[in-house]
């Protein structure tokens, strides 16, 4: 496959170009839906790390209705990249926890907002999609190009009930191949330096990928954020968190494993200046990015050399 811009990985920006013509960004939304692992449905206080607003930290304002939310954040984004198209992005909680009924008109509103809207992204959880809401997905998926993304972390089942994520890699697996049974794109989230995680048990989650049917992957590092119970954890017990050094070197690594149709929509994460508490090198996220084409460049490898699927 051959990669743009000198990148030697399958960007999502590459992806939607080569689908949409142009540039396309996401508009982040906040609905402002819950999560039920944080109202007790399958869980309270849910994963550690996330923040009390729900992972959603560069979304809209709540408090603007999702059409204003829409239009501040596309006004912004035009500023850099006046001339693109447009994917309303429902990214804080889990966006699929309500009824069908509330769940199709905030959807089919996104569609509308724009002549220049060309799809729809939706964050969830891996035990927020029932039958109702998975074929209410697969008609989305059908008028418009749609993805379902997943937030798996792990696939090691002592990190995930380390991290409270709430559902078993099992759960995990079948909500990843109804996804799929539809026709529906996926993407998985993964978090590099989990507390107790080894190099070979990252290695081994990006491994996992490979056995399933996704389209797309964002690879995060660990932020500890004020005001979480990984923050406290943190702060009691202080533990061993990644170097820059080593989070480009394990990233490239999971980039050669992952087979080269996976869509790499991200090698690092945001975090929020003001709340982040460590590691702040992740803050400089341009050098972040940088350093793994660097290391991928000198060591004169690619996506995939190393992926079995």
């Amino acid at each position: 496959m051959k990669y743009e811009n000198n990148k030697r990985y399958y960007t999502m920006n590459q992806f939607l170009k080569e689908r949409f013509g142009k540039k396309v960004f996401k508009v982040s939304l906040n609905a402002g839906f819950t999560c039920p692992n944080k109202d007790g449905t399958k869980g309270t206080g849910g994963c550690i790390f996330c923040s009390p607003s729900g992972s959603g930290d560069f979304a809209g304002d709540v408090k603007d209705d999702l059409r204003q939310q829409f239009e501040s954040i596309k006004t912004m984004m035009h500023n850099k990249w006046p001339d693109a198209y447009y994917i309303p992005y429902f990214q804080a909680n889990t966006n699929t926890y309500a009824p069908v009924g509330i769940l199709r008109p905030l959807f089919e509103a996104a569609l509308d907002f724009d002549e220049n809207v060309v799809g729809l992204a939706i964050a969830t959880r891996a035990d927020a999609l029932d039958e109702n809401v998975l074929d209410l997905l697969a008609a989305l998926g059908e008028k418009t190009y749609l993805q379902v993304e997943l937030g798996l972390q792990s696939m090691h089942e002592t990190t995930a009930r380390m991290i409270n994520r709430g559902h078993t890699l099992d759960a995990f697996d079948r909500a990843v191949k109804a996804l799929r049974k539809r026709g529906i794109n996926t993407v998985v989230h993964i978090i590099n330096g989990l507390p107790g995680e080894t190099e070979a048990m990252m290695l081994a989650t990006a491994e996992y990928l490979n056995t399933l049917d996704i389209q797309g992957v964002k690879i995060h590092m660990l932020h500890i954020v004020q005001n979480t119970a990984l923050a406290a954890m943190y702060e009691k017990d202080p533990f061993l968190l990644l170097s820059l050094d080593a989070y480009v070197r394990i990233t490239t690594r999971q980039i050669e494993l992952l087979d080269e149709t996976i869509v790499i929509q991200r090698v690092t994460g945001d975090a929020d200046k003001h709340t982040l508490i460590a590691p702040l090198w992740t803050l400089k996220k341009f050098v972040v990015m940088n350093a793994i084409d660097k290391l991928m460049k000198e060591k004169n490898t690619r996506q995939g050399v190393l992926a079995k699927r």
